[in-house]
């Protein structure tokens, strides 16, 4: 399996961390996210990592590799991923470098047998409790309905009695026959597509939410991974405060 980090953001909320550094390199608890990140992947012999850059090409992280988003100004996570399109291949799982996740929760992504699949937290409105600076509005939500997926994107709602609302972690894990999916299927829109796309107002300004609701939307089966664990995403002052006491036990 290979583990790919998306690194090429430069963290614009919490720039008084990230003057000289890539967001991804700010610490929590003495130790950076994406450290954090590479060490849960090796724990589990996942030990081909791959780390797409922007404006800091080098994060000076042993035992990884690198890959530079040259375009990284006109891109947005879709863009970054798709730089690395010739390394998606065979089983893999994919990560924003802005996210802390425990153990437990990398477990039940990596027991994942399906092709696509996603991990879904159902109790995800806790993480915005006295959260100021960060709202709810910003979580990605998805829509599920008899535990599928008919939905994802930033801020939703639902007032059917049968769906349920929850919030997308961030990773994506393949199969083999998965990874070919998503790149053809990117590589079809690619030679077509021109102008706003979903919630985007580019393919290349596009979020990997865009690209779930298209594979949803084309009728690919993207599966649900229900998980209940501890995690957070770093975006803000607040968000780093809040991620160290929640893994102050853990790091």
């Amino acid at each position: 399996m290979i583990a790919i980090i998306l690194a090429a953001g430069s963290g614009t909320r919490i720039s008084k961390y990230t003057k000289n550094i890539p967001k991804g390199l700010v610490q929590i608890n003495g130790k950076s996210i994406i450290q954090r990140q590479v060490e849960l992947f090796k724990k589990k012999k996942i030990n081909e990592i791959i780390i797409i850059t922007g404006p800091h090409k080098n994060f000076g992280i042993q035992d990884v590799s690198y890959i530079n988003d040259k375009d990284h100004l006109n891109h947005d996570v879709l863009g970054s991923l798709m730089v690395a399109r010739d390394s998606i291949k065979g089983k893999i799982i994919t990560s924003y470098s802005d996210i802390i996740f425990d153990e437990k929760i990398l477990d039940q992504i990596l027991n994942f047998k399906g092709d696509i699949g996603i991990p879904i937290d159902l109790d995800w409105e806790k993480h915005y409790e006295g959260r100021t600076e960060h709202p709810k509005s910003e979580a990605d939500n998805v829509i599920l309905k008899d535990k599928k997926i008919i939905k994802i994107q930033k801020n939703i709602t639902t007032k059917n009695k049968d769906e349920i609302v929850g919030e997308f972690l961030g990773p994506i894990i393949f199969s083999k026959k998965g990874s070919e999916i998503f790149v053809e299927h990117y590589k079809k829109i690619e030679k077509i597509h021109k102008k706003e796309f979903h919630n985007s107002p580019s393919l290349e300004k596009a979020y990997l939410t865009d690209m779930i609701q298209e594979l949803i939307d084309s009728n690919v089966k993207v599966t649900p991974i229900f998980i209940n664990g501890k995690w957070y995403e770093i975006d803000t002052p607040q968000d780093l405060e809040i991620a160290a006491e929640l893994f102050r036990q853990a790091s």
